[in-house]
């Protein structure tokens, strides 16, 4: 299992039920208010922040594939392959 496949299972059992009530954009809108939240961190320069702001985007982008079934992984795959590969990732 990939660290993205791993994560993305992580994201699931934590917060699968919960954003499943909440809906697909719902959730969506949490994705987006983390993206923004982001920039700014951005914008001000705090690494802490950054790193923060960075783990909830991605935690968020998992939540959203994991309510539309995808799978992130197969995903970056099928898009990225080459760069995962020539990475050593893929």
């Amino acid at each position: 299992m990939g660290s993205v496949s791993c994560v993305q299972e992580a994201m699931r059992l934590a917060f699968y039920e919960r954003n499943h009530n909440r809906g697909i954009y719902a959730t969506f809108a949490w994705l987006v208010e983390e993206v923004g939240e982001l920039a700014e961190a951005l914008l001000k320069g705090d690494r802490r922040m950054i790193e923060e702001e960075i783990a909830d985007v991605i935690a968020w982008a998992l939540s959203i594939a994991n309510l539309a079934g995808v799978d992130a992984y197969r995903a970056l795959k099928k898009k990225y392959g080459r760069e995962l590969e020539r990475a050593g990732c893929g």
